[in-house]
């Protein structure tokens, strides 16, 4: 397949790219900084704080899906993910782009949005203490972030695209196991931890599944 991913230099994304060359895609990355790519491929160089529409809709022209790991790396960052998304997805309307899967957060179908004023209060899933103690407590601390990640899904569910949002839990540097487990619109009951490269590997498992179309997945051990 061709496909263009989004962040390829970062904590998922580079578990993206090194999986996708492993298995022969033929891949594109966009990235701020192409010199901080440790894999031979083609690089678009745009930075999705300000992007340049022709340059990102250069990077989707021909591609099967886009993969985006977009996320804030610094306090600086935080903010980025849902105006970085609707760029992405306006030049995948430009190139004529379809598939997008995007990394996003356990904990996030909880937060009221434009999209989705009224979520459910709870997680289905999850039990007592990750929906009365975790999310919760994840929400008042990581508050601007959990609301920008919501607003992030709200704009794939007015994209048009074939998206899927992967609600990661907590992230690890774990190797890759292919071992965890997996659900559609709920949480993984017991599940709160991840390591970066099965995540990526759980992404590029769903691209051809059309029963992730237009919902969000979660993975978790």
């Amino acid at each position: 397949m061709r496909l263009t991913i989004v962040a390829a230099t970062g904590g998922i994304g580079r578990h993206l790219l090194q999986q996708a060359v492993a298995a022969g895609h033929d891949v594109t990355a966009v990235v701020r900084d192409p010199e901080k790519l440790d894999v031979d491929v083609r690089a678009v160089k745009t930075d999705l704080t300000a992007p340049e529409p022709e340059a990102l809709s250069s990077a989707f022209g021909g591609t099967d899906a886009v993969l985006s790991a977009l996320g804030p790396r610094t306090r600086k960052d935080l903010g980025i993910l849902a105006p970085g998304t609707r760029a992405v997805v306006d030049a995948m309307a430009l190139a004529g782009a379809g598939r997008i899967l995007v990394v996003s957060g356990t904990g996030v179908s909880t937060v009221p949005t434009p999209g989705n004023p009224n979520p459910s209060k709870r997680e289905p899933g999850a039990g007592f203490r990750v929906n009365y103690i975790a999310t919760p407590l994840a929400r008042i601390v990581l508050g601007a972030h959990f609301a920008d990640v919501a607003l992030m899904e709200d704009v794939l569910r007015g994209s048009g695209l074939d998206w899927t949002a992967v609600q990661v839990p907590l992230l690890t540097n774990g190797p890759l196991t292919g071992t965890y487990r997996q659900a559609r619109g709920r949480r993984v009951r017991g599940g709160l931890r991840l390591a970066r490269a099965d995540a990526a590997h759980f992404m590029l498992r769903a691209i051809g599944r059309p029963e992730t179309f237009g919902h969000p997945i979660t993975a978790a051990y």
